[in-house]
């Protein structure tokens, strides 16, 4: 249970869920796979597989799950049948058939095909803190994260939360680190990053493996280029990539964290000890992470 991308809200005052409350509102969006004639189908599944744990905690922090389920229909594949349908319609009356004619085609063949069709199953974490007022999503984009968001809020009536704000944006942030060869407190630069020139022709420089700490890397930086990407390490026990829209990608937790969660669990839940110690690292690392922005923003 360690986390790989941090898609970061803030939890509002009106966030007052409870584990109980939280498992008896997520009941009624609970996972049903796909029908013969859907597309798809979401809805929340237990994290750890017990049907009785809707809702997973531990030292008061929840840990829920959105399983998704999607059909593989490509296009091509609707379009390849279709035609051949189509050209038997054509040569039984006589004329090409119309635009709405073959557009009912294309709607029937797809449904036809529906039932046959390879279904692609994921699941998505969703860390709760309502300690420290952070609702984390675990996942690499934006998009899905609005998918869970937007589960959530149909389960919950409401939802009280925002996307994290910080006074100074990431970007800029990152660019003054680059610029002054380190990080800031409890941060070291590592190997990697991306600079983009602001002027319009948006030209980049991708640094892999690399050191940043050069007068290569702080001369693009003069030139007008900024950070949209910057790989740091927190106290060294975390590695990730910051994005300047305040995402954090490519999680790692070092070994020493690795090797705590498993002296943790000797003879008791391993998944318990896991959950429990990436909880308690990550929110630290989130406060230190909005401290280095400047503190949060209105």
């Amino acid at each position: 249970m360690w986390f790989r991308n941090l898609q970061i809200f803030r939890l509002a005052s009106g966030w007052t869920y409870d584990t109980e409350t939280l498992a008896r509102l997520l009941h009624r969006g609970r996972f049903r796979a796909c029908g013969a004639a859907d597309r798809a189908a979401r809805g929340w599944v237990p994290p750890r597989g017990e049907d009785t744990e809707p809702v997973y905690s531990v030292e008061r922090q929840q840990l829920i799950a959105l399983g998704i389920e999607q059909k593989l229909l490509p296009p091509a594949v609707v379009r390849q049948y279709a035609q051949a349908r189509l050209a038997e319609i054509e040569a039984a009356q006589g004329r090409k058939p119309g635009r709405r004619q073959a557009r009912e085609v294309f709607e029937l063949v797809e449904a036809e095909l529906l039932p046959r069709a390879l279904v692609k199953r994921g699941l998505t974490y969703v860390w709760i803190d309502p300690v420290g007022r952070w609702l984390i999503v675990d996942a690499a984009s934006s998009g899905r994260a609005d998918e869970v968001i937007e589960q959530l809020k149909l389960s919950l009536g409401e939802l009280p939360l925002a996307l994290l704000k910080t006074r100074q944006a990431p970007g800029s942030a990152m660019t003054q680190w680059l610029a002054q060869g380190r990080g800031p407190d409890h941060f070291t630069i590592d190997r990697d990053c991306e600079l983009r020139a602001i002027a319009d022709e948006r030209a980049a420089v991708r640094y892999v493996r690399h050191s940043l700490d050069s007068a290569e890397v702080r001369a693009h930086v003069a030139a007008g280029k900024a950070a949209t990407r910057l790989a740091l390490t927190w106290r060294d026990r975390v590695s990730f990539v910051l994005t300047d829209q305040l995402q954090v990608k490519r999680v790692a937790f070092l070994d020493v964290l690795k090797e705590d969660a498993e002296r943790q669990a000797e003879g008791d839940d391993q998944f318990a000890a896991d959950f429990a110690l990436m909880s308690g690292e990550l929110s630290r690392l989130l406060a230190d992470l909005v401290a280095a922005l400047g503190g949060e923003g209105d």
